[in-house]
């Protein structure tokens, strides 16, 4: 990362670059292309080139294989990627996202025809895929590379470009159906419709538009209650234990002289289905009955583009997205939680006391004293939030030639908007505790009517709680030319700027006070900076054989200065069965302006997840054992011993880049006819890694982190800063593998095989600057440290998609296996219950018959095998087996028909 001083002699570099070349244009012409030869800017380069002769991996994902693999949606696209660690659709809860080798969905750059999209609103770090009209796509180019001398910031661990179709003519109408085998939610319907009209060639002009519905229903864990079985669970050392005193309907309740829970219908058996029999005489809430094995998800996304051929050498184009992603996600009923410092209580005067006229059952040895309730509220229901993210975005785009330039100019504007609404079941905190002191509402049953008329009135559904947005807006140009001849060919160079202005704001608004069952708190972040970059690039054909290419950028941000990052590669060609590749560059992530202006409040915002000795006024314990300290004189111990302390989590404006180094070296052969083999070595090196602490590693050295105990005048802990750091690095490294082989062609069809997968060879996390690297390859961690982690980062050894292809005449077939290696498990259980999770292997199986006029017609099976996803002991993954990796449905059936007219 460079300041003001090293930018202007980076800058110095580029100009000198595109000095030297300019002035060899008068020495030089360009060699012509042949007519037949089309040349097209692919991903990562500036240089328009024929296809194949990018020197870059690039993996490309035509439209038509979605259907043929049997893929409803870019979720399930990205989760076919061997190189992408993407999280299921089970386990998206803010939608779909990419993430190339698994360094986080942050370090992938995504693109929509080359240019940026706004970000997800809230952390403002990634975009939402979700929001990208598939039925608008041509293809999708996958570039595994780093990309920061074109793109700039995010292109780390490489860039997926979703490209649109340049025109359409006509119109076609899709309807596609997906239908599980087992009972239950989880089916999926899916309506696109597009017509276009113009022909580029002869009128001049084109006019297009798709639209494009799909929806999902919830499925709810019940519906696979075989998944998390308690006899599954308990051979993989996780046996359920009979938990006791938590929150349930009936409530569970103590007293403030006896803390031991009771409830007055424990031995009549609770109330089924709220609740089931727990430890101790408390009844509890049972898990399959409320739990979400799969969001209730919706999408609708429109794209329309304009095309008008100004000339022979000049055409302008115009742009529009629109997509909305709605995410209606559910979690147990609301919790009489504790209000603005009130605690819920029933006093004996209420109706529904234990043995008053209410008809509770009593309960032996109460005297009327108040009763502190943990109940939840089971005439609400599930309580259930609704994520509306809304991406538009429009882009002006002129693109021709101008002599021997090639030129292409944009004008775009992205605006990204996320807002969150209580959906169903979330009342007042206060007014929930109110109605039980007064004596309306019952906690220990379903409501009367003056109860239920009660829970309308403190209900706050519908309202918005928090509103977000991002916005991109820039302007760029890309101009490219040959200069002169060499051995090779004709010396090409490009030369580019890129200005751009991002904003972003996020606020929680009051409502959030009043619902304490939802645990946050008004707050309000915003930020805005301007970013101008000038970009180069050089393609030098040695030789015949051998071509090399240079390229560089420099990033100006007005928040934190410059950054400076080139890139050099190489393709050498032999003969025309064998080409060697390679790259060496640097890269970087800016920090989003969610990092460094979201919202902290000045004190603390919340309190650790685990109960811990406060190090100052309950020392002398084991280094992070809770309850392990002893209080010194004048502390209370049940307030500094074994307890939730107070932290401070959020924004940290003096945050730096994240900076990269990478490598790549590759081997394309053919060794014998339509067979090809491609082996790419891959290798990152990252630091200054953007992340927060884990909270355990506070009290496991609390004389290291003392600056980060921030305490009040009295000694007593104000809150621990737990904010966003720039901490250690990470080394990641393997090997992508590809085969094509195509049999010759028979009576029965032809046949086409394809073997896409990477092999990871290192996946090194450091925690901290200096601090000792921690292997996380085949285990769990997360992609900023070495440490183990509730929401963890899967790192395969092995990850590979194979495609069998079969087509006679009007008929085809696609048999496709994505397949994940074995893993270690978290196995923070017992010794004897250690594993490995199993390798994970779903078939596909899809058959299209295009015979009949006009109608194209697909079928398929997905996991055909009725595959469950993998069982793993880590206490992250509440319904026992891997959510993030694996899809909960099962075996299902999809239908697809397309009408083109």
């Amino acid at each position: 990362m460079n300041k003001q001083t090293s930018s202007t002699h980076s800058k110095l570099v580029l100009s000198s670059i595109t000095l030297a070349v300019l002035t060899m244009m008068n020495q030089a012409a360009a060699q012509q292309l042949d007519a037949g030869m089309q040349r097209i800017e692919v991903t990562g380069s500036s240089i328009k080139r024929l296809a194949t002769e990018t020197a870059l991996p690039v993996s490309t994902i035509k439209a038509e294989e979605f259907a043929k693999r049997g893929m409803t949606s870019l979720a399930d696209v990205m989760m076919a990627l061997p190189q992408s660690n993407s999280l299921a659709p089970s386990n998206a809860g803010s939608g779909t996202n990419i993430n190339l080798r698994g360094l986080g969905v942050n370090r992938t750059l995504v693109l929509l025809n080359g240019r940026r999209l706004a970000n997800e609103a809230i952390a403002d770090g990634y975009a939402n895929l979700d929001v990208i009209p598939m039925s608008s796509l041509l293809r999708v180019e996958i570039l595994r590379d780093g990309a920061s001398s074109i793109y700039g910031s995010d292109a780390i661990g490489g860039v997926v470009n979703f490209i649109t179709k340049n025109s359409v003519e006509g119109g076609s109408v899709t309807a596609q159906y997906v239908q599980p085998e087992k009972s239950g939610g989880g089916d999926e319907q899916r309506l696109s419709a597009t017509f276009g009209k113009g022909n580029l060639a002869t009128d001049g002009w084109n006019l297009y538009a798709t639209i494009d519905g799909r929806q999902r229903s919830r499925l709810a864990a019940r519906d696979r209650a075989e998944l998390s079985s308690p006899e599954l669970l308990a051979s993989i050392g996780r046996a359920p234990t009979l938990a006791s005193g938590g929150y349930a309907s009936p409530a569970n309740f103590t007293t403030a002289t006896n803390k031991t829970a009771a409830n007055p219908y424990y031995k009549s058996g609770c109330q089924a289905p709220f609740s089931i029999q727990g430890a101790k005489n408390t009844c509890i809430i049972d898990g399959n009955e409320y739990g979400t094995a799969l969001h209730e998800t919706r999408q609708l996304t429109f794209y329309a583009r304009g095309t008008k051929q100004i000339s022979d050498e000049h055409t302008l184009s115009l742009d529009y997205m629109r997509g909305e992603s709605t995410i209606i996600s559910a979690r147990n009923p609301t919790n009489s939680v504790t209000a603005k410092g009130v605690t819920a209580r029933v006093p004996a005067t209420s109706k529904w006391y234990p043995g008053g006229a209410g008809g509770v059952p009593a309960v032996a040895g109460l005297k009327g004293e108040p009763l502190i309730v943990t109940w939840s509220v089971a005439d609400l229901g599930l309580a259930s939030n609704k994520d509306v993210q809304l991406n538009q975005r429009l882009a002006l785009v002129d693109e021709g030639k101008i002599g021997e330039w090639d030129y292409k100019a944009g004008l775009v504007y992205g605006h990204s908007g996320r807002k969150n609404y209580y959906n169903t079941g979330y009342v007042s905190g206060p007014g929930l505790n109110s109605g039980l002191a007064s004596g309306v509402l019952n906690p220990f049953g379903l409501q009367d009517e003056a109860g239920k008329g009660y829970l309308r009135d403190i209900s706050v559904d519908g309202q918005l709680n928090r509103d977000s947005t991002s916005t991109f807006a820039g302007v760029d140009a890309t101009a490219s030319r040959a200069l002169m001849q060499l051995p090779g060919g004709a010396l090409a160079m490009a030369v580019g700027i890129d200005i751009h202005r991002d904003t972003t704001e996020d606020t929680r608004l009051g409502i959030t006070n009043e619902v304490s069952y939802a645990n946050a708190s008004s707050s309000h972040g915003s930020g805005a900076r301007n970013v101008s970059a000038l970009y180069a690039e050089l393609d030098i054909p040695i030789s015949k054989q051998l071509t090399v290419n240079l390229a560089a950028r420099d990033d100006y941000f007005s928040d934190f200065g410059n950054t400076f990052n080139p890139k050099a590669s190489f393709r050498y060609e032999p003969s025309k069965t064998l080409m060697l590749r390679g790259s060496a560059n640097t890269g970087f992530r800016a920090p989003t302006l969610f990092d460094r202006y979201g919202y902290r409040l000045p004190g603390a915002n919340g309190n650790t997840s685990g109960k811990w000795d406060d190090p100052a006024l309950c020392p002398g314990g084991k280094p992070g054992v809770a309850g392990s300290g002893t209080a010194v004189a004048g502390a209370v111990a049940s307030e500094v011993c074994n307890v939730a302390l107070p932290k401070q989590t959020g924004s940290n404006d003096q945050l730096t880049p994240e900076t990269s180094r990478g490598w790549t070296l590759g081997l394309v052969v053919e060794p014998v006819k339509n067979l090809t083999l491609s082996f790419d070595y891959w290798n990152i090196r990252m630091k200054d890694m953007l992340a927060n602490l884990p909270e355990q590693v506070y009290f496991q050295d609390p004389a290291k982190y003392k600056e980060l105990f921030v305490r009040n005048p009295d000694g007593t802990l104000a809150y621990i800063k737990n904010v966003t750091m720039n901490l250690g690095g990470q080394k990641t490294s393997g090997i992508d593998l590809t085969a094509n082989y195509a049999l010759p062609r028979m009576d029965i069809g032809e046949f086409k095989f394809q073997l896409d997968g990477t092999y990871l060879t290192q996946f090194d996390n450091q925690l901290e600057k200096d601090s000792a690297f921690v292997s996380n390859v085949g285990r769990f961690g997360l992609a900023s440290n070495g440490t183990t982690s509730s929401f963890p980062i899967i790192t395969y050894r092995w990850k590979h998609t194979l495609t069998t292809s079969w087509k006679r005449g009007d008929w085809s077939s696609q048999l496709t296996q994505n397949y994940n290696s074995h893993y270690d498990d978290q196995n923070l259980v017992a010794p004897e219950y250690h594993r490995e999770i199993k390798p994970y292997a779903v078939w596909n199986l899809t058959g299209t018959y295009s015979g009949f006029k006009n109608i194209s017609i697909v079928a398929g099976v997905t996991n055909m095998f009725d595959e469950n996803p993998p069982v793993t002991n880590h206490s992250g993954y509440t319904f026992g087996y891997l959510s993030s990796a694996a899809n909960p449905i099962g075996r299902s059936y999809n239908l697809r028909m397309t009408y083109s007219f």
